[in-house]
């Protein structure tokens, strides 16, 4: 039964009245929801002829809706509203009765009717409230995956969005939700909060870059990465593979990932708690309150502890006896993670002169056990490091600041610090027995560093449309970090104070030109910039021990572009194309390392890029109870003094290094299935071949052995599968019930060249084959939800870097308490 009311007031607007009271919103956005509905809906300027129908549609507690989709029925005439739920729609005279649909995801859609009577003395304002559906309704938006993100799915770039809200019950990570997207590949070095390298479409490390609402994360610290950042935190994530938006100013190679979190007007608070396996517990709350007037508080806060001490299958030795035994099971006994983190934000949104304005600091600190090095044939009993982040913000977004016009600037500084100490002079085996010796030392090399990763960046971003179909779009990032570090049991030496910094800015401007209702281009221009600057080690004298330092430094400019297109074959069939020329600039890990794991490697060359994406979406329905989603894309990548990481000379830690050329070639796709409101099903799969396109080797003329080799230690084979069954009013009216299956696969690879050594003596990453289920209990609507998990059913060894064990068979169950006031 239909809550909907309906106002209707005669108005007479004029001139700039109307405009000012009835801000139109992107065509571009309505062309794709009007094309998403399989109609071609066109807005137009009333003429003497026509008759206007104005208003707002808002939620049921009076909460502004953009982007709902308005339809004059039986025609192909519509309009979207504005960002303040506004909107405005002519209508050709002649009809006695005139009927509009209100279309939006995620609430049920609503009719109004208009005789022409009401339309003979001016225009007519009807307001719409909309009633937000409950889960059960929602269940085939979630299904598909994809609807309650159209939006995000539907731009000229090849983009992916994930609803993160559908899986604020699972005890994923950013990290673990984005390894269920097809060309994506996290792989990690163990348990909660290890080490992780993401890969998309072949490319990654440094090629792709991530952001949290727009805002770069280059270097926050351990405190805050994608493998500890819970999915709750998120409200979508969109993965673009190849071009970048220009308003994600950066020099990603291979595409970006943005972290939506979101801005809730309403009064909520959503907490959970879970405990798992390993010892591992998992805390997430988040709450805002916001008045009337537009004053609002967030908070998102959270943490997570493990002990990690999963058991691992490796030859060992007895450091007291000597005695070897091969294919030996122990328990990892010095792996424990812990990180807590809050992020505050206090202002305004929704105000004449700032759509949001908010001042925020974000805190919070990690501690981290080593148990190995880069290899589990290093094992560590006492070495460990801590973090922490202090990052005051600023965010402030204005649309239509002057007509046409959209502004955003966002500011942060991170005075974070990260500490490594390493100060037993000991040695381990993997029982955790362990020889001391006297003297001073370290189980790897004697330190207790303490350093700062102060990173600052400052963002500006400019939008003018300069017609219905035509934007332009101006962005600036500019970065700058300092790297201060300190050695405490080196006090008064110069060797860890010399100076580590770099400047970036990147500036971009793009040029958006919509053709018809079908069709979409994009042009994009890049300039980036560099300076880096350090003191390095030389010997001055030729006699031993004698160390003096110089100055270096590094400038660097690239220029890049890029055209990104959308057409649309049929209503429900859109093909993508994009081409670019990328600059990569090395990041700062890679210059100065890492203090742990990483060595520094000043004499990096920037990586440049051709990339070339072809990709067609397409879903369909059958008999109305079957649908279907269909993604395929094929890729091309040419790279120029393309960075990669190797094993220094003792194979201990890791440094990057270019090699002359690389190219990939590569296809990924998704099939989606679902039936009615009861079951949904997905398979996706990505191939990838990257190869060394060095044809000499360095300082020879002689061809390489590894030319046209596929690149080591890179997965070229892998994909997903998933499975879920809904039941729904299990027990009583707003109880459901979902049971759900992941399967992740990947191919084995080589963890050297593949043209080098004989088969017998080649080291390799065996396939890897996991098995995930979940069951999930939701109640009173969502109010109180519990789910139970469990990870590697089969108990399978997995390895995502060479002899580096991730975590066996693990059940965790988490509890979440999520309230709305505007859901009431």
């Amino acid at each position: 039964m239909s809550i909907t009311s309906i106002f209707r007031t005669k108005m007479r607007l004029r001139g700039a009245g109307l405009t000012a009271l009835l801000k139109t919103g992107s065509l571009l956005v309505f062309l794709q929801l009007i094309l998403a509905t399989g109609t071609f809906g066109q807005s137009s300027n009333p003429a003497a002829d026509q008759a206007v129908i104005t208003g707002q549609v808002s939620g049921k507690e009076g909460e502004a809706l953009a982007h709902v989709a308005i339809q004059l029925k039986g025609s192909n005439i519509g309009a979207l509203t504005d960002k303040e739920g506004h909107y405005e729609i002519a209508v050709p005279m002649g009809k006695q009765r005139y009927t509009l649909t209100f279309t939006y995801v995620g609430y049920a859609g609503e009719q109004a009717e208009i005789s022409a009577a009401e339309l003979k003395n001016g225009p007519v304002y009807i307001h719409i409230k909309l009633n937000k559906l409950d889960q059960k309704d929602l269940q085939d938006v979630y299904v598909l995956g994809r609807s309650a993100n159209d939006l995000a799915n539907r731009q000229s770039y090849n983009v992916t969005a994930i609803d993160a809200e559908k899986l604020h019950n699972s005890t994923l990570d950013i990290a673990a939700a984005l390894d269920r997207v097809s060309g994506v590949r996290v792989r990690e070095s163990g348990g909660v909060g290890s080490d992780f390298n993401f890969s998309l479409n072949g490319f990654s490390g440094g090629r792709v870059k991530f952001f949290i609402d727009g805002i770069p994360m280059d270097d926050l610290g351990s405190s805050f990465q994608i493998n500890n950042i819970p999915v709750n935190l998120a409200e979508r994530v969109e993965v673009y593979k190849g071009v970048v938006p220009i308003w994600l100013g950066s020099d990603a190679l291979g595409g970006a990932v943005n972290i939506i979190t979101g801005n809730k007007k309403a009064n909520y608070i959503d907490a959970s708690y879970s405990y798992g396996s390993f010892n591992t517990h998992k805390t997430n709350l988040a709450a805002a309150a916001t008045s009337k007037k537009g004053f609002t508080v967030q908070l998102n806060a959270y943490q997570n502890y493990s002990d990690n001490d999963y058991k691992v299958t490796l030859d060992v030795s007895d450091i007291n006896t000597g005695a070897y035994s091969p294919n030996t099971t122990v328990r990892r006994f010095h792996d424990k993670y812990h990180n807590e983190m809050a992020i505050a934000n206090i202002g305004f949104l929704d105000k004449k002169w700032a759509d949001k304005f908010l001042v925020g600091i974000s805190v919070g600190k990690s501690y981290k056990e080593i148990q190995t090095g880069a290899r589990m044939v290093s094992v560590f009993g006492a070495y460990h490091t801590r973090g922490n982040i202090l990052m005051p913000s600023f965010k402030y977004e204005k649309n239509d600041l002057i007509k046409g016009l959209d502004v955003k600037l966002n500011a942060n500084y991170n005075f974070g610090k990260e500490t490594s100490i390493d100060t037993a002079n000991r040695r381990y085996d993997w029982y955790g027995n362990y020889k001391q010796y006297s003297g001073t030392g370290g189980e790897r090399s004697r330190a207790y560093f303490e350093f700062g990763n102060n990173l600052g960046i400052a963002t500006a971003s400019l939008q003018y449309s300069l017609a219905d179909n035509q934007q332009l779009a101006l962005n600036d990032v500019f970065t700058h970090f300092n790297r201060k570090t300190t050695d405490l049991l080196l006090e008064g030496s110069s060797l860890y104070h010399q100076p580590q910094k770099t400047d970036k800015n990147v500036l971009g401007l793009s040029y958006k030109y919509d053709i018809g209702k079908s069709a979409s281009f994009t042009f994009i221009g890049k300039h980036l910039h560099q300076h880096a600057y350090t003191r390095l080690s030389y010997n001055p004298t030729g006699n031993w021990g004698d160390v003096a330092y110089k100055d270096v430094s590094a400038n660097t400019d690239k220029l890049g572009y890029a055209l990104a297109m959308s057409y649309y074959l049929l209503p429900n069939l859109e093909a993508k194309l994009s081409y670019e020329k990328a600059n990569r600039l090395p990041d700062n890990e890679e210059l100065f390392g890492d203090m742990i794991n990483q060595d520094s490697n000043f004499d990096l060359k920037p990586e440049s890029s051709q990339n070339v994406n072809l990709g067609f979406m397409y879903n369909f329905k059958l008999n109305e109870v079957h649908r279907f989603l269909l993604n395929a894309t094929g890729i091309y990548r040419k790279s120029t003094d393309y960075i990669y990481n190797i094993f220094n000379n003792n194979q201990t830690k890791l440094v990057a290094a270019n090699l002359d050329g690389v190219r990939n070639l590569g296809v990924e796709a998704e099939l989606r299935y679902s039936y009615q409101k009861r079951f949904s099903a997905g398979v996706s799969g990505t191939y990838q071949d990257l190869r060394n396109m060095q044809k000499y080797e360095p300082e020879y003329e002689t061809v390489s052995v590894v030319y046209k080799d596929r690149l080591p230690n890179v997965p070229y084979l892998y994909g997903n599968a998933d499975a879920s069954v809904f039941f729904h009013d299990v027990f009583k009216k707003g109880d459901h019930l979902t049971v759900g299956y992941n399967l992740l696969y990947v191919h084995a690879f080589y963890l050297y060249w593949p043209s080098r050594g004989s088969s017998s003596d080649k080291y390799g990453i065996p396939m890897q084959l996991s098995h995930d289920a979940s069951i999930v209990y939701s109640m009173k609507n969502g109010k109180y939800n519990i789910a139970l998990e469990g990870h590697n059913l089969a108990d399978r060894l997995l390895y995502d870097n060479f002899s580096l064990q991730k975590p066996g068979r693990s059940f965790s169950i988490k509890f979440r308490y999520f309230i709305n006031k505007a859901s009431k």
